[in-house]
């Protein structure tokens, strides 16, 4: 009988196909509907891509139309050679591990306070991530006029109250991102991205093996001890996982940079100055091999992350 209905929708005296060629249709079936989707994802990812990577091989600029030709590996050794380029990796470098180093730091705290239960807790999480949902470029916008603002931010303003409560009536009124750029930026981009922070170091903390730190806790581990030796090598990976994740994005990042600063004062990072050499300079073919360049570096970082993810998977799934 299970021949006979294995074999209803194959023609009369037709061979049965072998299993491995049935297999394969089952599984074409299966994948068929995601065609679309991967042929949409290729075209908007990386055919752009490809385009930006035959293009930094090229002598292009706009300003001498006549002279468009193939350059070699010429464009590449310009960004490696170039001082403005090197000031531009320095300041990537310098605003990357600030930012993550602080939201870290800052996201470990908050995450730590609360894991602990107290009245309203998912709203204070609530109102903790909401400056993650911020548009950045809002977000900047935000800290430039409200906040760093020498005339009406609130910076000054809190100075400005604080000097009046000790009777003086000659406060600092620094310009924030006159006397420090950097640093503006650098939290102004903190504040983004320690909720995200948080949230992994969050999720990480609902993990710990609860019996082992009371079985420690019993046996009279402060919390310090608990927290160094328990804790702390439990969060490695997601650390690792937060450290990467975000500086693939800050790597990239060119809303901050370009609201806050314009990128004087020492501010201009990769994305900054491939917009300057794309948009100003019209050098198609040095903007778009420094482009790939970032690409490159933001694929080595991408490819730990995802190492560290799967290995999380693997813990999860052996428990």
């Amino acid at each position: 009988m299970t021949s006979v209905v294995d074999k209803t929708d194959a023609p009369a005296g037709a061979p049965a196909p072998p299993p491995s060629v049935a297999r394969r249709a089952a599984g074409w079936a299966r994948r068929a509907p995601l065609l679309p989707a991967l042929v949409f994802m290729i075209v908007v990812t990386q055919l752009p891509f490809v385009a930006t990577l035959v293009i930094s091989f090229m002598d292009w600029n706009a300003y001498y139309p006549d002279e468009v030709g193939f350059a070699g590996f010429d464009n590449f050794r310009r960004v490696f050679t170039d001082v403005n380029m090197r000031d531009a990796v320095i300041t990537t470098i310098l605003l990357t591990a600030g930012v993550v180093l602080i939201s870290l730091l800052l996201g470990l705290g908050i995450a730590l306070l609360l894991d602990r239960k107290f009245r309203g807790r998912g709203a204070v999480r609530t109102m903790m991530i909401a400056p993650f949902l911020v548009v950045p470029v809002a977000a900047a916008l935000l800290w430039k006029h409200a906040l760093y603002n020498p005339e009406y931010g609130l910076f000054n303003g809190a100075l400005t109250r604080l000097w009046s409560l000790f009777g003086s009536d000659n406060p600092p009124q620094p310009d924030w991102i006159t006397n420090a750029p950097l640093w503006s930026v650098i939290f102004t981009l903190v504040w983004q991205w320690t909720p995200f922070m948080m949230l992994i170091l969050l999720a990480g903390l609902q993990g710990r093996p609860l019996d082992v730190i009371e079985a420690a806790r019993i046996d009279g581990a402060s919390t310090w001890q608990i927290f160094r030796s328990m804790t702390l090598p439990h969060l490695r990976q997601y650390l690792e996982l937060g450290a990467l994740l975000g500086s693939i994005y800050i790597v990239q990042n060119f809303d901050a940079v370009f609201t806050v600063t314009s990128g004087g004062l020492g501010t201009a990072n990769l994305p900054y100055t491939i917009y300057q050499i794309f948009y100003q300079a019209h050098d198609y073919g040095r903007a778009s091999a420094a482009a790939v360049v970032v690409v490159l570096g933001t694929i080595i970082i991408a490819t730990f992350a995802l190492r560290t993810v799967s290995s999380l998977f693997k813990e999860d799934s052996g428990r």
